[in-house]
C-alpha cells in the first residue's frame, strides 16, 4: 500500500497496483460531425439523382418531393439515434454518455416531426395528384400499399417514445417502463427499413441507393451489436464478478465491494462508472448507472449506493457471492481530461464517489488539490474518514459545506461565484470536476462561467434518463 493510499475501512484486503488505462482514441468531436453531415448531405445529392427536383412543377409534386426528403432524413436520423446509444467508447470519449443522451432525446423529436411530416405531406401530394380528399387518399395508400400498415405502427412507436421522452412523463413513468417502450425502437425502425426498401421510389429500381442504405442500417446494427453485446459478454465472461461485502456507510448509504478473476487487467479510470446489474431479486435485469468511489486497484472494485428506489433499496441487502454483470466502463469525467496541475473538485451528496476516486488517484503536488464538498447535514457526508486521511496524504485542501441556505449558519448560497471565489481564489488556473445532483451542476456551470472558467476546463457528468 502506498503513502498516498489510505486503507479502506470495511473493504477486502487488497494490493495496491497500477491498472492499464482505457485506451484514447485519435478521434475529435469535428471528424464525426462531418461524417454524419456528410452522410445527410449524400442522401439528398441522391434523390436530386433520382429527379427529385422534376416533381416541382405542380402543387402536388412539391408536396411529394417534401414528404419523400423528410422521410429519408426522418430514417437516416432514426439510425444516427442507435449509433449515438450504442455506447460506442470513440463517441463516448469524445462526447460522454451525458451529451450523447441529450443529443440522443432532440434527434428523437426530430425524428418524430419528419416522419410525421412524411406521412402529412406524402398523403397531400397524392391527395392533389388523384383527385381525392387527404382522409380518403390516407385510407387507400393505408390499405393497398404494400408495407404501409406495419410502418404505420412504427410510426406510433415513435410517436409513443417522443411522448414518454418529455419530461413531465418521464417524472411519472418507472424507469423500468420507460426502458421496455424504447427497446420498441428497434421494431419501428425494422418496420420503416422494410417500408422503405420494398415501397420507396429511390429505392425500387436504384442498386447503389439500395446498397447504401443497406449499408447505413447494417452498419447501425453492428454497432449495436459490438458495444452493446459483445463488448459486455466479453468483459464479463473474462472477470465473473461477485459481491464481495457490503457495508453501511450511513444513514441509507452502502458501498458494495466487487471482486472477481484478472481484475488487475481491467482498463478502468477513477472518474468513470459503469452500467451495474446484480442477479438477485426480480429487479436483475434493470441496469443502474453508478461510478467506482475508490480509485481501480486490481483486487476489487467499490461503488456507493444511495436508498433512492425499490431497485437501490434492494441493493443495500445483496447477499454475498451475487454474480454482477457490467457494461463499461463509461464516462469522460476523468484525468484524461486534465489541461492544468491545480484542480478543484465539487461534490453534492453522494456525487462524492466518482470524486474520492479523482482525488485518490490524480497525479498533483500539496497544494494543487482542493475538494468542496456540500452536503445538508452532517450525517449526509460520505467518506468523511478517508477524505480527511487522502488530504493529510497528499497535501490537498477539502471544504465542507454544511447547513441548509436560508438559515443562520448558512444565510448565502456558498456556491455561488462571491462564495467559490473566496474559498479557491485561484479558480482560473484550476480544471473543475462537478457531479452531484443535476439542479446544483447547472447551477454551478452558470456559476463557473460567471467566473470566467473556460467550458474546456470545466468537467461534469450526469445520470439521468
Amino acid at each position: 500500500m502506498t503513502a498516498s493510499t489510505p486503507r479502506v475501512a470495511g473493504a477486502p484486503a487488497r494490493r495496491s497496483g497500477p491498472v492499464p488505462l482505457p485506451k484514447v482514441w485519435p478521434v475529435r468531436a469535428g471528424d464525426i460531425v462531418w461524417v454524419l453531415a456528410g452522410n445527410a448531405v449524400l442522401i439528398v445529392a441522391m434523390w436530386l439523382r433520382h429527379g427529385g427536383l422534376d416533381q416541382l412543377n405542380t402543387i402536388g409534386g412539391v408536396l411529394t418531393a417534401i414528404g419523400q426528403l423528410t422521410g429519408l432524413l426522418g430514417a437516416y436520423l432514426a439510425l444516427l439515434q442507435l449509433v449515438l446509444m450504442s455506447r460506442s467508447p470513440w463517441l463516448d470519449q469524445v462526447f460522454g454518455m451525458d451529451r450523447l443522451a441529450w443529443a440522443h432525446r432532440w434527434l428523437g423529436f426530430a425524428t418524430v416531426w419528419l416522419i410525421t411530416a412524411h406521412g402529412i405531406f406524402t398523403i397531400g401530394g397524392y391527395s392533389l395528384g388523384d383527385g381525392q380528399s387527404f382522409l380518403g387518399e390516407a385510407w387507400l395508400i393505408l390499405t393497398t400499399y404494400a408495407w404501409v400498415l406495419p410502418a404505420t405502427i412504427g410510426f406510433v412507436i415513435f410517436v409513443a417514445i417522443g411522448v414518454t421522452s418529455m419530461r413531465a412523463a418521464r417524472r411519472s413513468l418507472s424507469y423500468e417502463s420507460w426502458y421496455l417502450l424504447h427497446l420498441l425502437a428497434y421494431a419501428a425502425i425494422a418496420l420503416g427499413f422494410l417500408h422503405q426498401l420494398l415501397v420507396g421510389s429511390d429505392f425500387i429500381h436504384d442498386p447503389l441507393a439500395r446498397s447504401y442504405w443497406w449499408a447505413l442500417y447494417l452498419g447501425a446494427a453492428a454497432t449495436i451489436v459490438a458495444f452493446r453485446l459483445g463488448a459486455p459478454i466479453r468483459l464479463n465472461v473474462r472477470h465473473r464478478l461477485r459481491v464481495a461485502r457490503v457495508v453501511r456507510e450511513g444513514a441509507g448509504l452502502t458501498s458494495i465491494y466487487v471482486t472477481g478473476r484478472h481484475l488487475d487487467r481491467l482498463a478502468v479510470r477513477s472518474g468513470q462508472y459503469f452500467i451495474w446489474r446484480f442477479l438477485a431479486g426480480s429487479g436483475w435485469w434493470h441496469g443502474h448507472p453508478f461510478s467506482l468511489s475508490s480509485a481501480p486497484n486490481g483486487e476489487w472494485l467499490r461503488i456507493t449506493v444511495k436508498a433512492l428506489g425499490d431497485g437501490t433499496r434492494a441493493l443495500q441487502r445483496l447477499p454475498l457471492g451475487t454474480p454482477v454483470i457490467v457494461e463499461g466502463p463509461y464516462g469522460v469525467m476523468t484525468g484524461a481530461r486534465r489541461t492544468r496541475r491545480k484542480v478543484l473538485m465539487i461534490a453534492g451528496g453522494i456525487g462524492i464517489a466518482p470524486l474520492r476516486a479523482l482525488m485518490e488517484a490524480l497525479p498533483a503536488e500539496p497544494g494543487e488539490m482542493t475538494l468542496v464538498y456540500r452536503a445538508r447535514e452532517p450525517k449526509h457526508v460520505v467518506f468523511r474518514d478517508e477524505l480527511d486521511t487522502l488530504a493529510r496524504l497528499r497535501g490537498a485542501t477539502v471544504h465542507y459545506l454544511i447547513g441548509r441556505r436560508g438559515t443562520a449558519e448558512m444565510p448565502t448560497d456558498p456556491l455561488a461565484a462571491a462564495g467559490i471565489n473566496r474559498l479557491v481564489p485561484d479558480i482560473r488556473e484550476r480544471d473543475i470536476y462537478l457531479c452531484g445532483p443535476v439542479p446544483m451542476m447547472d447551477r454551478l456551470e452558470r456559476t463557473l462561467r460567471e467566473l470566467h472558467v473556460p467550458r474546456r476546463r470545466i468537467h461534469a457528468e450526469r445520470f439521468a434518463y
